[in-house]
């Protein structure tokens, strides 16, 4: 496959999972609400089987819909079923996983100096991400399920032990993505082994004239209320691989939870708000809990020099020809026209570093990704040191002066 094929492939399934998962959120988002917006019906008919119902406006039009305790006394021609959203989420996602970290394994899931062959690295990704799901459903069938509580205390154990361990064999980048896709695939699972299933045999019940076991309804409602928290934070991990602030920190892991939390946070705060019951102290609450770890986990800068300060320096901004030399030492082998780092076709984000113009033309990038950051190289495969990263840093506190 060449390598606009594989480009375009890349594009494909992005969207492809960026619109379904769009579709999935949504149509969950919904529901949550709608769950939640539900009051009394005591005029309708079917009033003792009913959970409540709710009026509706848009788009132009009106809507009612009512909800039942359990089932109806009669099952409708049509039954509409939402699943497939959460399906090709998961596919889709699957499928960007194994395009970008299985596939290309010796540069973007192991880190530089790493034990592990490639394929054991999959094999590790791979058994995370099901294993996730095994150990949460034990959870969930075990004697904690009756207290949310401590229920959710277990679950947040099982993703800190996930992130803290996955953070020791892969590179920050791979180990937020596959927390995610971990997070992910319970969702789906909770669609495909509890809700779904639950709901056929309500309706199997129904057709067969018997009425359907109120605790199948409610094991499926449980699921469903930890997919809507597990919403935000899984949004968080699938976007964080365009902020390396994040994930190339030592404790990347405890960063990880931390937002994790903040997001699940706004979520509950989204509920309450459908029943009345959000503070108007809430949201900048969680707002200014993100500003303050933002804040604790934002490394020291150097306070920038002109070129003037630098020469009276105690360190001294070194000699342009050391800077270039660092750069085609540790970064052209990927950033670079035709790159030589195995798994690379084209340069990354098109940058390329091979000329001075274009060394200085990237000076706050270099700083970004190189100096504030260990970002780069990706998983320090070409082993840059941190003598080296300081010279970066002195340069361009310099003012990045040209040769």
């Amino acid at each position: 496959m060449t390598l606009p094929d594989i480009e375009w492939l890349h594009l494909a399934v992005r969207w492809f999972h960026l619109i379904a998962g769009v579709a999935w959120i949504g149509s969950s988002f919904y529901f949550v609400w709608q769950d939640d917006s539900l009051v009394p019906a005591p005029d309708d008919p079917d009033a003792d089987r009913l959970g409540g119902h709710v009026w509706m406006v848009h788009g132009g039009g009106f809507y009612h819909v009512r909800k039942y305790k359990v089932a109806p006394a009669r099952l409708p021609d049509h039954l509409h079923w939402f699943k497939w959203e959460a399906y090709a989420t998961w596919a889709s996602g699957m499928a960007l996983i194994t395009l970008v970290y299985w596939l290309g394994a010796a540069a973007y899931l192991l880190p530089a100096g790493s034990p592990l062959a490639a394929w054991q690295g999959v094999a590790i990704g791979v058994a995370s991400v099901v294993g996730s799901w095994i150990v949460y459903d034990l959870l969930c069938r075990s004697p904690l399920a009756r207290h949310e509580g401590a229920l959710a205390g277990a679950v947040l154990v099982l993703v800190a032990a996930l992130a803290y361990g996955l953070s020791l064999l892969f590179t920050g980048r791979a180990m937020f993505i596959h927390v995610g896709a971990a997070l992910g695939t319970i969702m789906v699972a909770n669609v495909a082994m509890v809700i779904i299933p639950n709901q056929r045999r309500m309706v199997a019940a129904l057709l067969k004239g018997e009425a359907p076991d109120p605790v199948w309804g409610q094991r499926g409602k449980q699921r469903s209320v930890h997919n809507t928290y597990f919403t935000l934070p899984v949004l968080f991990m699938m976007i964080s691989n365009h902020y390396p602030i994040t994930y190339s920190t030592r404790w990347n892991w405890l960063l990880l939870l931390a937002i994790g939390l903040i997001g699940a946070g706004v979520r509950r705060i989204f509920v309450l708000r459908h029943t009345g019951a959000a503070k108007a102290w809430m949201m900048p609450l969680a707002a200014l809990a993100f500003v303050l770890l933002a804040v604790a986990a934002t490394p020291a800068r150097p306070p920038r020099q002109d070129a003037a300060e630098a020469g009276q320096s105690d360190f001294p901004a070194a000699p342009f020809p050391v800077v270039q030399a660092i750069i085609r030492a540790r970064c052209t082998a990927c950033h670079a026209e035709h790159p030589t780092m195995a798994g690379f076709e084209e340069p990354p984000q098109g940058v390329i570093l091979q000329t001075p113009e274009q060394i200085v033309q990237r000076a706050e990038l270099i700083e970004k990704m190189a100096v504030t950051t260990d970002a780069m190289p990706l998983g320090n495969a070409t082993g840059m040191m941190p003598e080296e990263r300081a010279i970066l840093g002195r340069w361009i506190a310099a003012g990045a002066p040209p040769p």
